[in-house]
């Protein structure tokens, strides 16, 4: 049995936090694979004024080549209608009956995590490893609300105790339109990547 990881987001753009989160969840929960999965249509997050999908799916694969064990799906982007992550973990739990099912989400996502569509059906699938994404997210608080949602659903929530990243991609978006060095939030090729072709402009 293998421990299977999936890592959604939007990824406009894919950037340093995103990595430390991927490889922080790959140790902690000794994962065999990691599945990055780039959104089409975020639920819970306007689409307007993102790049596009092949940007952001080629960004991702220049971002995770040196993790041997992640592999960029473009099975989202390929659906119809919102990237809704039950469909997502149906869709590889069909694929992989016989392992374990990760999914891999920052803090912010945790504490609102019983807002997301069908999440007791998830939880029912999949086990959550979560890392924290900001310094006000504290691991007790975060361990608290994984309690509250297994009392209530059942599954499994790991919280992991480490540094936060707090990198947001909002942010990096509005730096790169001001033409501020912005270098320091990616390797290297994605910052070619994204100078070469004219993205955030």
């Amino acid at each position: 049995m293998m421990n299977i990881g999936i890592f959604g987001g939007t990824f406009d753009p894919v950037h340093n936090g995103h990595i430390y989160l991927a490889k922080t969840a790959v140790g902690a929960v000794k994962l065999d694979k990691l599945i990055v999965m780039p959104d089409r249509l975020p639920p819970h997050k306007q689409a307007s004024g993102m790049v596009s999908d092949k940007d952001r799916f080629e960004m991702c694969k220049i971002a995770f080549e040196g993790m041997p064990c992640a592999t960029v799906s473009d099975w989202e982007m390929r659906q119809r209608g919102k990237s809704y992550s039950v469909y997502t973990v149906r869709h590889f739990k069909e694929l992989y009956p016989k392992d374990k099912l990760w999914l891999v989400i920052g803090s912010d996502m945790l504490l609102c995590f019983d807002k997301w569509y069908r999440y007791e059906e998830i939880l029912s699938m999949a086990s959550l490893v979560c890392i924290s994404r900001k310094n006000d997210d504290t691991t007790q608080k975060l361990r608290d609300f994984a309690k509250y949602l297994t009392d209530k659903c059942g599954g499994k929530i790991v919280v992991i105790d480490a540094l936060p990243c707090e990198v947001s991609s909002t942010e990096i978006r509005e730096s790169i339109k001001k033409m501020r060095d912005t270098s320091c939030y990616f390797p290297k090729k994605i910052v070619q990547y994204i100078y070469e072709h004219k993205l955030y402009k």
